[in-house]
């Protein structure tokens, strides 16, 4: 099929520029993003608005934004300047070491316990990669917020819209700091838990029993005496590393507390099951090389977490 000639008639420099306001909120943060002086950008967004036809900023004496006319323009400019970006990819990939910008969104669990170590070693192998991180417990979309892959702990595949296919399973296991179990020596057995002060994350909120299950299949429901809860498995975490009791907490985000000596495990037989880590993306389209790259460096160290080793440990 021939690409039909009637089209966009102005400067794709003029677009970027555009975008580039609107991403940064000022035409002095877009200037200095795109290496030009704001005078520049401003003749830019006006040649562009010219051959348009429409107006795609409010201005004023304090600030500009973005009008209805300009929003939607933005979104579809953003996804076409991506496929273009990918496509120039694609053509330089045979003869150029992987570059370009990657957009990512995790958890608060996972973003501030797990991924740090997984960016830095990701861009110890491929510098021209760079890298921006979403971290929130929102569910994002993905094409709205130019998400390129989002990392989501949880069970159930997304609709039909997304790629996401599983990158691990998850077990929640029972840990606990040094300090603690120096003042409460941990439990002989499963019964023993509900002399414990434990630690529950927002999604145990009102329960007082765990479900766990051992490597022989053998399952239990134990009786705790929850003392905290918090919102999230990073302050579980945080909680349970200042001694305030045994938390429940997925092993990935506990891994590196347990490489570092200053958590340990409390009947490291017996877990819950914590669901899945799945890479999304939208489908549709094939995944750029940043894209998959990361996908299969966090699915390679997640692994090596899973059995012991530190994410930034050698092979």
């Amino acid at each position: 099929m021939v690409a039909i000639p009637e089209t966009f008639t102005g400067h794709l420099d003029d677009v970027r520029a555009f975008c580039a306001v609107v991403d940064l909120g000022s035409v002095t943060q877009a200037a200095a993003f795109v290496r030009e002086t704001k005078g520049s950008v401003s003749r830019r967004v006006s040649r562009l608005e010219a051959v348009l036809g429409v107006t795609l900023l409010a201005r004023t004496s304090r600030a500009v934004s973005p009008t209805a006319d300009g929003l939607v323009f933005h979104a579809r400019a953003q996804e076409s300047l991506a496929l273009l970006d990918e496509a120039l990819e694609t053509a330089r990939g045979a003869r150029t070491e992987p570059r370009g910008h990657l957009r990512v969104t995790a958890s608060i669990d996972f973003g501030v316990e797990v991924l740090p170590d997984l960016v830095a070693s990701f861009r110890a192998r491929y510098p021209q990669i760079t890298i921006e991180l979403l971290i929130t417990d929102n569910r994002l979309d993905l094409a709205a917020n130019r998400v390129d892959l989002a990392l989501r702990l949880g069970g159930a595949h997304p609709d039909s819209g997304y790629m996401a296919p599983i990158l691990a399973e998850l077990t929640i296991g029972l840990y606990a700091a040094p300090a603690y179990l120096a003042r409460k020596p941990a439990p002989a057995d499963l019964a023993g838990l509900c002399d414990h002060d434990v630690v529950f994350s927002r999604e145990r909120v009102g329960a007082s029993q765990i479900a766990v299950s051992d490597r022989l299949g053998r399952e239990a429901l134990i009786d705790v005496r929850p003392v905290v809860r918090a919102t999230d498995f990073a302050t579980v975490l945080r909680l349970t590393l200042a001694g305030v009791g045994i938390g429940h907490i997925p092993s990935l985000v506990a891994a590196k507390a347990l490489g570092a000596g200053t958590l340990v495990p409390v009947m490291p037989d017996w877990a819950s099951r914590g669901g899945t880590l799945r890479a999304v993306s939208l489908a549709g389209r094939e995944l750029p090389a940043r894209v998959r790259l990361f996908r299969e460096h966090v699915r390679a160290e997640v692994a090596r977490a899973s059995s012991g080793r530190r994410l930034h440990d050698p092979a």
